[in-house]
């Protein structure tokens, strides 16, 4: 019961967050268009365009990863799994998933570790001097919901590798 109301309180954050980085895309679309448009056309391109690219891709990826599990439209390669007996499958998906967690939890660490650092170092982007450690901090706390989304995963498939039957 709590874990189907952890799952639910999971999924739902992290669809909240998911309009973070549709934001970030759509600024994405409406920058480039405008920086080509006043490049091509009036010769007048936008200062900082790359940097603003760069900070939105990490953006709107880490704050997308999240849904994509949950709604289940991330990679996942099983056509051998499926001929495996019914306890193998299930001991493969603890392995997995448990191996998901322990590297988002290790993402997520290190992502805090490296945003200390350029927060302690003062790093700005090349062009536009704008502050990168906040973004970094972002992502790293954008990632959190997948550890919690392969941890529940994990639980929830455990009991399933000791069931009796196949």
């Amino acid at each position: 019961m709590r874990l189907n109301t952890f799952e639910k309180f999971n999924r739902k954050f992290s669809m909240s967050i998911e309009w973070v980085g549709l934001a970030a895309l759509l600024l994405m679309m409406l920058i480039t268009t405008i920086d080509i448009i006043g490049a091509k056309m009036f010769r007048v391109p936008i200062f900082g365009v790359l940097d603003a690219m760069m900070i939105l891709q990490l953006v709107g990826m880490s704050f997308g990863v999240a849904s994509a599990l949950v709604l289940g439209r991330h990679v996942q390669v099983e056509f051998f799994v499926m001929m495996l007996p019914k306890r193998i499958q299930a001991a493969v998906d603890c392995i997995i998933n448990l191996l998901g967690f322990v590297l988002f939890v290790l993402i997520v660490w290190r992502l805090g570790v490296y945003a200390h650092g350029l927060q302690i170092d003062g790093e700005v982007s090349s062009t536009a001097r704008i502050p990168l450690y906040p973004f970094v901090y972002g992502a790293a706390f954008a990632c959190t919901p997948v550890c919690l989304i392969y941890a529940t995963t994990f639980v929830k498939a455990v009991p399933k590798v000791f069931k009796n039957g196949s």
